[in-house]
């Protein structure tokens, strides 16, 4: 399906979690609007692999980079790898994310650590070791992919559904304070959409529940980042895709 694209010509992207899945399709989309894209990932190397010769096959520049987005020192050499291969990051997707399911009675505190840890720390070590370079040039784009789950009842878990309301209330914050240095930071919130991920939900047939009737696909989450990164007065907000299921 088309994207509507804004001119990304001699601009960098960082998408995490950008080997499948939502980042994937967001890492695609970036690189047809003209960016170099960074495709960051912890273990699926082939698959970031994949991403980047997709990317570079349709003349684009692209590099892979393994990294736990959760651990500060690991984000430092990241950045400084992308921008000794790349240039500059002017546009960051906070889309690494986890997402076990668990019930209440059997959710442990090392897992909500770790969800946290993954969802919502790795959005704040990234977005710090980048923006002195947007301040700077005073020109930048974060995008945070949040959740249903961050205002509604979810499926996944309480720890789900804490590191994504984090995940807003971190958007919100930093979107007020660095405004006026020409950067934006909005958050996407999508619904059921058909990834590996959601391979519970499809078994629960949980499309049947959707107003649309269908799983959301991950282009169609990919379109809406392509536009807050493309509208330079759109800051601050959380976007829903999510099929009608809910309204925010």
């Amino acid at each position: 399906m088309p994207v509507l694209l804004p001119d990304l010509n001699n601009r960098v992207a960082l998408v995490t979690g950008g080997s499948r899945g939502i980042g994937r399709a967001i890492a695609v989309a970036l690189a047809s609007a003209g960016a170099a894209v960074a495709v960051n990932y912890r273990q699926r190397a082939d698959e970031a692999a994949q991403v980047v010769t997709l990317i570079q096959g349709a003349g684009g520049r692209a590099l892979a980079v393994r990294a736990d987005v959760s651990a500060a020192d690991e984000v430092a050499r990241m950045v400084a790898e992308v921008e000794g291969g790349l240039g500059a990051i002017d546009v960051l997707v906070n889309n690494a994310g986890t997402g076990t399911f668990r019930d209440i009675d059997v959710l442990t505190e090392a897992e909500f650590d770790h969800t946290l840890a993954v969802n919502l720390k790795s959005a704040f070590l990234c977005t710090q070791a980048v923006l002195p370079g947007m301040r700077a040039r005073r020109w930048g784009r974060i995008v945070n992919l949040s959740s249903v789950a961050a205002r509604g009842a979810g499926a996944v878990g309480v720890h789900y559904n804490a590191s994504k309301a984090g995940l807003e209330g971190l958007t919100r914050g930093y979107a007020a304070r660095v405004a006026r240095e020409g950067i934006t930071v909005n958050a996407v919130a999508p619904g059921p959409i058909d990834t590996e991920m959601a391979a519970p939900l499809k078994a629960a047939n949980i499309a049947e529940r959707l107003p649309v009737g269908r799983l959301g696909a991950a282009e169609e989450v990919a379109q809406i980042v392509m536009m807050v990164v493309g509208n330079g007065f759109v800051t601050g907000q959380t976007i829903a895709v999510n099929g009608g299921l809910s309204f925010i």
